[in-house]
């Protein structure tokens, strides 16, 4: 588990922001957003205009599994050289640039396609598309854990959720209206322009210095014997278990060997996180249509208000992890995500209200930001410099899949009940976090107690 951060002034938790990677991490951020919308919502719109069924567009929706499935191709980021272009940029920004330069690729050949011709070539090019995002997704994590500090992980976590989220107003508002005023063909290539923000930002920054330590290199060596017991094995296949002992076997085994089996509370803490908050948002849209709100009330409040809060709760969450270390802040955020859902009920029982419309969306968004750093800050406190990249993925995973399964459930539950019911049973949804939250802050402070030499 990670040690607790030294306590900083107010004045020190703001000046973390002016760090240069953390700057750095504001345009990765906006990298790593710019193609998520332009995978779904707004290709979805794309097609629908150009008529292609609803029973295929949502087909495309199964694009988004490559970034769940992302973990099985990280072990490869994390220890594979690309050829000529890591010995030139170092092994995170080599692979960040090459899948930003596969990202602008895939742009380019959606905005070269006719849906009107049929949507094989737009598949294949949605396809190629995300997955070079999550492949940028797995470099630009293991930089931004290797890149500094673990007490400049809430800083850096902001930054990159600050980026993503003006990146989703550029590939979505942004987008629709070049759409709009030129053609779908010059949104997807302007898009792809933006692509350039990264590319020129991973020419800039320099490479991160890692250094494993020893502990970690004597594990992997008794790991490979392990594996390799009672076994004659060529030389060419001694390298091929070497790596796949080293690159896949590894970085898990470290995680249970630091942790023990409170590896499987860290676990279940980061799938149950925001448990709450996901399984409310799939039926919010829904919510305010029933409620009575008009389009442009819902754009205005939710979608861009909205994003301001977030971005506003992402910046105070690295604040509290620079100012109190990560575990304090975490509780905050997993009691903020349970609660605000009982604003939600009661707007459920109000009615149509604006005022408590933006007061709702205000406290809801907030906290979501809040909890997103911390927890995007908590999960890359655990992870190993020798797996960065690898640690990461599993739990970049793992942090939304439980929301997702559960919540294709929420619409069931409103039918069968009500909206005040289905906003009180999310909020009670975020108790287990809470509880295993506050389960490892007695850990770590029994760990903390017994590290303490004593008096006399």
């Amino acid at each position: 588990m990670p040690a607790e951060a030294t306590r900083r002034s107010w004045g020190e938790a703001f000046a973390v922001y002016l760090h240069r990677r953390v700057v750095a991490m504001l345009f990765l951020g906006f990298s790593a957003g710019l193609p998520f919308l332009l995978i779904f919502s707004t290709l979805s719109f794309w097609l629908r205009e150009a008529d292609v069924s609803r029973t295929v567009i949502g087909f495309f929706s199964w694009v988004g599994i490559t970034f769940s499935i992302k973990v099985l191709w990280a072990p490869v980021v994390d220890r594979v050289p690309l050829p000529g272009l890591t010995r030139l940029l170092g092994k995170r920004r080599s692979w960040m640039l090459a899948a930003q330069v596969g990202i602008a690729l895939a742009l380019l050949g959606i905005a070269t396609s006719d849906p009107g011709d049929g949507v094989v070539g737009i598949a294949g090019f949605a396809v190629l598309l995300a997955f070079a995002a999550a492949t940028q997704d797995i470099a630009i994590d293991a930089y931004r854990i290797e890149a500094v500090a673990k007490d400049l992980q809430g800083a850096m976590a902001a930054g990159y959720q600050f980026g993503y989220r003006i990146a989703l107003i550029v590939a979505g508002a942004g987008a629709l209206y070049v759409a709009e005023y030129f053609s779908w063909p010059g949104a997807y290539t302007a898009m792809a322009a933006c692509a350039l923000v990264g590319m020129v930002t991973v020419l800039i920054i320099r490479e991160p210095e890692v250094r494993v330590d020893e502990a970690t290199r004597l594990r992997e060596q008794r790991i490979l014997r392990a594996v390799e017991a009672g076994h004659e094995l060529s030389r060419r296949w001694h390298e091929i278990v070497a790596w796949f002992s080293g690159a896949v076997v590894s970085p898990f085994v470290d995680f249970f060997a630091r942790n023990g089996r409170v590896g499987l509370v860290i676990l279940a803490l980061i799938g149950l996180y925001r448990l709450s908050d996901i399984t409310m948002g799939i039926m919010a849209n829904p919510f305010y249509v029933d409620l009575g709100f008009t389009k442009s009330e819902v754009a205005s409040i939710a979608k861009v208000y909205g994003v301001v809060m977030t971005m506003a709760g992402a910046f105070l969450g690295g604040l509290l992890v620079a100012r109190y270390g990560l575990l304090r802040p975490l509780l905050l955020g997993a009691v903020l995500v349970a609660t605000t859902n009982l604003i939600f009920a009661y707007l459920a029982a109000t009615g149509r209200d604006i005022g408590l419309l933006m007061v709702t969306i205000s406290a809801d968004n907030l906290s979501g930001g809040i909890a997103g750093t911390v927890l995007i800050a908590y999960a890359s406190s655990l992870t190993n410099a020798a797996y960065t990249a690898t640690q990461y993925a599993l739990f970049s995973s793992i942090f939304t899949l439980p929301g997702k399964l559960l919540g294709g459930f929420s619409g069931i539950i409103v039918d069968a009940t009500s909206y005040i019911f289905f906003f009180i049973y999310a909020g009670l949804l975020g108790i287990p976090a809470i509880l295993l939250v506050l389960y490892i802050m007695s850990r770590s402070a029994q760990r903390r107690l017994g590290e303490e030499p004593a008096e006399g």
